[in-house]
């Protein structure tokens, strides 16, 4: 099968959704098919053998990090028409995602979509609310117009269906177990912060207010309040790092961090932090549990079908920045059931192995392409 892949960003490290794309992308190659990305940001050279077409882009004004594809076919439609796509997957529903979609309905080839970004509820984090029902209509017209949705989060695609969206179908992302693993714990890492003496509470992320971040620091500031024997480590990059650690003094700040260095914060912390609701599926939860780390994540969107609440970690109420700080409280003060939950967390994680994710993957390819009566290459 030859699979045309569309993602505005496919900068290896940018975010958890790059991590999930590159693993589907590298399975794909690794089962016989052919990948063509076609994107706006570019990996650097050498970084990845999988073929990029890169198309012409503008700054986004909001998040400077990341590139808005100019609309329109012109920029990949030569490319598409020289590799012969079978299928088109769809990774985000932007101007790149868009024409992608007219493309693929042009010119009668299967498309498909994976739901990684919850954009209806970043209005609200912007101060554009009033536009929150506008950004729907978008959305749902957006994912009505392929053949099958992949949600990775239950939660998340009864939303989608309560919002009129079809097509639905429950496909959870995976995680690596050799990468995120307890034997990257280390003394030396954890000996940076008052000798290693204090629990460790973790966060990571990229650092852009639609991670709830006024909530994190509204916790930090309660526990603060009421005692001083854990050290919070900030993993992550964003442009709301500077009032960030304006708002939590103390907090220890690493910036971006990828590869072996995140395995060893993670795998070297005890709790790990996570007060999102816009999650699609809460990989960095998923990776923190498959640690060894006890999550507290909102009770809302992904962390809801991966944290088995009393269990393997805590949920909390959302934007409920008393509600976090106080199981993180709890769990501080509970050394022993912080233990018992921790087993838990990385017995849970390994339920998520990428095998299955992509069996149901490629077999949903087969049906979406099947029933088009359109021949695969492979």
């Amino acid at each position: 099968m030859r699979i045309a892949c569309f993602s505005a960003n496919m900068r290896i490290g940018q975010d958890g959704v790059t991590r999930v794309l590159y693993r589907t992308m590298e399975a794909a190659c690794e089962r016989g098919h052919d990948v063509l990305a076609i994107t706006a940001m570019v990996p650097e050279p050498g970084e990845t053998e999988i073929p990029m077409h890169r198309v012409r882009s503008v700054p986004l004004p909001l998040q400077k990090a990341y590139r808005l594809p100019l609309p329109g076919e012109t920029w990949f439609a030569r490319a598409l028409s020289e590799f012969q796509p079978d299928l088109v997957h769809i990774h985000s529903p932007c101007t790149l995602g868009w024409s992608a979609l007219c493309w693929a309905r042009a010119h009668a080839i299967p498309v498909v979509a994976t739901y990684h970004t919850h954009f209806p509820a970043y209005s609200r984090y912007y101060h554009l609310s009033a536009f929150e029902g506008l950004a729907w209509r978008i959305t749902r017209s957006f994912y009505n117009g392929v053949d099958r949705t992949f949600v990775p989060a239950l939660p998340v695609l009864e939303e989608l269906r309560h919002r009129g969206i079809g097509n639905l179908e429950y496909l959870p992302h995976g995680v690596d177990l050799g990468l995120f693993n307890p034997a990257y714990r280390s003394a030396s890492w954890r000996s940076r912060f008052s000798g290693g003496r204090k629990p460790i509470v973790l966060f990571t992320s990229r650092l852009v207010w639609e991670k709830n971040l006024q909530v994190l620091a509204d916790a930090y500031t309660r526990l603060r309040e009421d005692r001083d024997d854990f050290e919070m480590v900030i993993v992550g990059d964003g442009h709301a790092r500077t009032e960030l650690e304006a708002l939590m003094p103390g907090a220890h700040f690493l910036g971006y961090q990828g590869g072996c260095a995140l395995s060893e914060s993670y795998a070297s912390s005890d709790l790990f932090v996570f007060p999102s609701t816009t999650e699609t599926f809460g990989l960095v939860t998923l990776e923190a549990m498959a640690s060894g780390l006890v999550p507290v994540a909102a009770r809302r969107g992904g962390a809801v079908g991966i944290v088995e609440d009393g269990r393997c970690g805590l949920l909390t109420e959302p934007d409920d920045a008393d509600d976090l700080a106080r199981a993180v409280s709890a769990l501080l003060d509970r050394p022993a059931e912080r233990g018992v939950m921790r087993q838990a967390a990385i017995s849970r994680a390994r339920r998520f192995g990428w095998n299955a994710v992509f069996d149901g993957l490629f077999r949903a390819y087969d049906e979406v392409c099947g029933r088009s009566g359109i021949p695969r290459a492979a």
